[in-house]
């Protein structure tokens, strides 16, 4: 017991580097122990053994988490410099974004999941309503009617994932600040470059935050803090920005999830339908015997307008090539869209041309500022 408080005095700034969980001395907690056990049972040598045997593995326990945290200290350099065996400091460890990141950089999402979360929630538990309430007292098919709802939604979560977790196409950040070799003119003027698309001038806007003259069609979200290229809009239900690598996957979330609540609705309203004929009672006695079935069907209809809505506004900026950040500023109202080659081009443009690669590598090793603790000397 002498080595172990020895050894707990050698380790008090191990202790301290813990906080702020407060841990106790077991120590002194297995001193007290050894009191109450000497004032209740100090009749029974049994039990005092019982107690002693208690203190010693308490002490061999907080020993031994002791020498863990040492163990940690010494490699945690290792681990910050990129040394050793451990994963080396990577671009999404210290991307100045708002971006979350799992998978160690795989999947990229936007800074609050609420939205994303409670899509997910009201796509799932839509479905195990219209299973349980719905198709299973279906008469005939209750079976492939509950499989392809199933499928259904299995299909719309995949592409609710793969839009809200992939990278929207964010634009590389200056690392430097940026040199302006105009001498003499305004801070407007240098922060203003002209460049030529399809026989029309286009100006390019420079950002303070990324310190980069934005590509065309980009735009800074507010949200993510990042510059986005061919930036349509930050989807507060999905919780991610929409641009240039995802907006197909959002098109085809909208469209599949239009298919879905339609198909529930459908299916809803038919047996809502079957069971006030049968009974012969209105809609007040269906709210009372079968509430779930009414609120699936009314929750399916709000989704059918608000999902319809939106697929045929996308429709319409697919068609004249436009995204949704200019139609809303009216970005080519005094002049000609230069990005619009006719309906069937603008369609081929979006839904059918490849997918250019992430420009940003968040996988990628990087030297963080501190890459020269790990030499002994400190240099």
């Amino acid at each position: 017991m002498a080595s172990a408080n020895l050894k707990m005095e050698g380790n008090e700034i191990d202790v301290e580097a813990m906080e702020p969980i407060s841990l106790s001395d077991p120590l002194e907690e297995c001193a007290d122990i050894s009191e109450i056990g000497g004032v209740e049972n100090k009749h029974d040598e049994g039990e005092t053994n019982v107690v002693r045997k208690f203190k010693r593995f308490l002490a061999n326990m907080w020993q031994k988490l002791l020498d863990k945290t040492r163990v940690l200290e010494d490699l945690w350099p290792q681990y910050c410099c990129g040394g050793g065996e451990m994963e080396r400091t990577r671009a999404y460890h210290v991307w100045p974004g708002n971006n979350v990141f799992f998978f160690r950089g795989r999947l990229i999402c936007g800074p609050d999941p609420r939205g994303l979360l409670l899509t997910a929630v009201s796509i799932s538990l839509s479905s195990w309503i219209f299973a349980v309430y719905v198709a299973d007292e279906l008469p005939n098919h209750s079976g492939l009617v509950i499989t392809i709802g199933v499928i259904l939604t299995i299909i719309v979560l995949v592409n609710l994932i793969l839009v809200s977790m992939i990278d929207p196409g964010i634009v590389p950040r200056n690392d430097q600040p940026f040199v302006f070799d105009e001498i003499g003119s305004s801070d407007r003027t240098r922060k203003k470059r002209v460049i030529n698309v399809n026989g029309l001038e286009l100006k390019l806007k420079y950002c303070r935050v990324c310190k980069i003259y934005r590509p065309p069609r980009s735009c800074h979200c507010a949200v993510c803090d990042n510059c986005v290229e061919n930036f349509d809009h930050h989807c507060p239900w999905i919780g991610q920005c929409i641009g240039l690598r995802n907006y197909r996957f959002y098109l085809t979330f909208l469209v599949t999830a239009l298919v879905f609540f339609a198909y529930i609705f459908a299916f809803s309203c038919w047996r809502v339908h079957q069971r006030m004929s049968q009974s012969g009672t209105g809609i007040f006695s269906m709210l009372r015997n079968r509430p779930e079935i009414l609120a699936l069907a009314s929750f399916s209809s709000a989704a059918i307008a608000f999902l319809a809505g939106l697929t045929g506004y996308h429709a319409y900026l697919i068609a004249t090539n436009q995204t949704a950040y200019e139609n809303f500023r009216q970005r080519y109202s005094g002049s000609r869209n230069p990005y619009d080659k006719g309906i069937l081009s603008n369609i081929m443009d979006t839904l059918f041309m490849r997918l250019p690669p992430s420009r940003v590598d968040f996988r990628a090793e990087v030297a963080p500022w501190w890459s020269g603790c790990s030499d002994g000397d400190g240099k």
